[in-house]
């Protein structure tokens, strides 16, 4: 195929996951923010306030206690995820299952359970228990997975760079575009239904299953949207891992630990301040009609800043951009809290605030710390590893939520008070938690993630080069079963002199390792060797896997170190699965900018089992070839 053609399906592929955030993303941002006024203004209209009060502190200690027991139940979710099989893969079920199971049981807490708190509010308490932990549970399934596909679309940092860019434009967009649709809607449907302009259960019902149905509808685009890429380092990894290796994978992944404590700190900040703006211009502005600008303001920044990311990224490592985005978060509160009687302060410190990068460097520094947790144990938790991000979301979500219900009934912010009903101490109260300790978390984020995490872009290009060598090696071959002796002729995929593996040597003298043969190219382009199929190919586009009809598996490596371009310079000519014939052009690629960046340009054939190889002949070292010619004979099992 030509490479239009397969950047046609790769912008298909971004565009799916994008929009997949966009329904998911405000999905998340009703849960962890919206619900919770649900319950404070409405849910509990018409009862006697102070039985109102105590059933809110209840069900906000409840919401707490299930998601600190959930923190254990997550990775046990990944790890079904990674043990899932189905002809769509691992992930699109529980992308699809999880959301549609979620939103229903969501539209279910909406309701107040049908009303059950005015007939018996024990029963009511029980039933919110047992619903709030199924929905819990299904929408860690439907996140885990929608995060976890990302290293099973590429396993290339930059390209994964892009997919978590993309899903955090479409989500900034849904969770930022709540803030601007939540007062029309539920007032609007609420008036409609009541004639009373307010914000009522009629209308916070509306907005849950406008909402609810976006998730479910851009869950459907990113099962039909994307594909998962099967590769041997994927494959080769061990599988059904136990529980104990499964927490283990965690626990002794220390770039897991620590982007992850970093991200806990931002996360915190974050929701803590998101969950109480509301509040902010309700009860301390006295402007509830203008917390639209928040919205708009929030989704204009983020729109901007995550499109910015890959390109930012490809001059500033993560770790800086990380920090930029802390400091901004710091000014921001600063103008918050020195600045709140300024209308263009307030709005430069909401532009601040928004400018941050921590979701997305977390996710992709955690997605790299997949293959440097295989590296270094053999296992490879891809569900299980990217089930730390949304379980420190869930953690920090159900403390935002906490924060606000304490909040709402400490400062006398619930049911029908207004701003006049603020005293000092209500306000007080309200900097002490939405401001004063969200900057602290800030500060502290930035300590954490400059001092201890490790895992940069170059860092994580050098594991994915060891894991190749000892693919090489036959180090993480899988055992196969005795099978009768077949042969098959490769044949020159390139123009250039023959060489052996031990003359390509890396920038630390190591010969290459394995077997396989070499050629040093006059050419940049790379045909089929023999007649089979493309098993897969790396997002940096450098190296590919070949299997030929007989069964033979190839990997063909472009050069030493150009990983590190990214796929800068290489133009595929094929897709992935498709079956080719001998002598095809599959790849060009530019040997002058592989030069000028310092990197060798050969290009290697081995075979990733060598063990199955029992005789290999060949021209000698040295011989000109031309792409096309019979080059060796493998005899195999």
């Amino acid at each position: 195929m030509n490479s239009s053609k397969a950047s046609k399906k790769q912008l298909i592929s971004y565009a799916s996951f994008c929009l997949g955030n966009l329904g998911h993303a405000a999905f998340y941002g009703v849960v962890s923010t919206y619900f919770i006024i649900f319950i404070t203004s409405s849910m509990f209209n018409g009862l006697e306030k102070s039985l109102a009060d105590r059933l809110i502190g209840l069900i906000t200690i409840l919401m707490v206690l299930i998601r600190i027991v959930e923190l254990v139940i997550d990775p046990i979710l990944g790890n079904l995820v990674d043990n899932t099989k189905s002809r769509w893969g691992k992930f699109k079920p529980w992308i699809l299952l999880g959301t549609l199971a979620s939103a229903a049981l969501l539209l279910i807490l909406f309701t107040g359970i049908f009303g059950l708190v005015y007939r018996s509010w024990v029963l009511f308490a029980v039933l919110f228990v047992i619903i709030y932990i199924g929905f819990d549970i299904f929408y860690s399934l439907s996140d885990v997975s929608y995060w976890g596909v990302v290293p099973a679309l590429s396993e290339d940092s930059h390209a994964r760079g892009i997919y978590t860019s993309l899903g955090a434009f479409s989500g900034a967009v849904g969770w930022n575009g709540l803030s601007i649709i939540v007062v029309p809607i539920v007032t609007g449907v609420t008036f409609a239904m009541t004639g009373k302009r307010t914000e009522g259960a009629p209308g916070w019902f509306a907005f849950a299953l406008v909402i609810s149905a976006l998730a479910v509808l851009c869950a459907l685009i990113v099962c039909l949207g994307t594909k998962e890429k099967q590769n041997l380092i994927r494959s080769s990894a061990s599988e059904n891992n136990t529980l104990g290796q499964v927490f283990g994978a965690i626990f002794h992944n220390d770039q897991i630990l620590w982007p992850s404590l970093a991200y806990l700190l931002f996360s915190l900040a974050n929701v803590i301040t998101n969950g109480v703006l509301f509040y902010m211009y309700k009860f301390i502005l006295d402007k509830p009609n203008e917390f639209w600008v928040v919205g708009v303001i929030a989704t204009i920044i983020s729109v901007c800043i995550s499109p910015m990311f890959p390109i930012l990224n490809k001059y500033i490592p993560r770790k800086y951009l990380f920090i930029m985005g802390q400091t901004s978060m710091i000014l921001a509160y600063l103008l918050f809290i020195f600045g709140r009687n300024n209308v263009f302060l307030m709005d430069l410190g909401l532009v601040l605030f928004n400018i941050n990068f921590a979701q997305l460097v977390t996710v992709l520094t955690l997605t790299d710390a997949i293959e440097y947790g295989q590296l270094k144990s053999g296992q490879r938790n891809e569900a299980v590893v990217l089930a730390v991000r949304p379980m420190i979301d869930k953690f920090t979500g159900a403390v935002s939520n906490a924060l606000v219900g304490y909040v709402a009934i400490a400062a006398g912010m619930t049911g029908s008070a207004t701003a006049a009903d603020m005293t000092n101490r209500d306000i007080h109260i309200f900097n002490l938690m939405a401001l004063y300790v969200p900057l602290i978390l800030a500060v502290l984020s930035i300590v954490v993630f400059l001092l201890k995490v490790t895992l940069s872009e170059k860092k994580h290009a050098a594991v994915v080069e060891e894991l190749k060598n000892k693919l090489a090696e036959g180090k993480i071959e899988k055992s196969s079963e005795k099978q009768a002796l077949k042969e098959q002729t490769i044949y020159a995929p390139t123009t250039g002199k023959l060489l052996s593996l031990a003359e390509i040597k890396d920038e630390q003298g190591r010969p290459f390792p394995g077997k396989g043969l070499a050629i040093d190219p006059n050419i940049g382009r790379v045909y089929a060797p023999f007649s089979g199929k493309i098993s897969f190919t790396f997002g940096t586009k450098h190296a590919f896997e070949i299997v030929s009809d007989q069964g033979l598996p190839v990997i063909i490596h472009i050069g030493l170190g150009t990983v590190n371009l990214r796929g800068e310079g290489f133009e595929t000519y094929y897709d992935d699965g498709q079956a080719v014939k001998k002598g095809d052009l599959l790849i060009e690629f530019d040997r002058d900018l592989v030069l000028k960046n310092g990197y060798q340009d050969q290009v290697i054939l081995f075979y990733p089992q060598p063990r199955r190889i029992k005789l290999a002949k060949k021209l000698p070292v040295g011989a000109e070839i031309q792409a096309g010619m019979p080059l060796t004979k493998v005899k195999f099992q």
